[in-house]
């Protein structure tokens, strides 16, 4: 069967001093596309989302009400943090047959939040 998904859950890669993640994840970018245009005649797709402030236990323990709310109002456009659901969302629609166009992205799924396209 000619058909296939990868999908990396990423993170941000945009300038913000010498950090050797944001490298690193720059890198996973890259390498992506390079495997997109390898993998595309068989069918495979492949993706990276790219989550901004996402609802979860790390940022519960790490960051507190007062601070979530601060950067939710001035740091973020839509406002708010985004939840899990809203990650699920576009990976179930990455592996299916409807997202067979797309590869070699990276998709933001931040309400906003990068400063830089790239």
């Amino acid at each position: 069967r000619k058909w296939g998904r990868i999908i990396s859950i990423t993170g941000k890669s945009e300038p913000e001093g010498i950090n050797g993640a944001f490298c690193a994840k720059a890198a996973m970018h890259a390498w992506s596309k390079g495997l997109s245009r390898e993998v595309g005649k068989h069918g495979i797709t492949v993706n990276c989302i790219q989550p901004g402030r996402i609802m979860s236990e790390q940022i519960l323990r790490n960051y507190t009400p007062e601070y979530r709310a601060w950067q939710s109002e001035h740091e973020i456009p839509v406002g708010a943090y985004g939840e899990p659901e809203d990650l699920a969302n576009l990976a179930l629609f990455l592996a299916s047959p409807r997202a067979r166009y797309i590869t070699g992205a990276v998709i933001p799924v931040d309400g906003g939040l990068r400063k830089y396209q790239f």
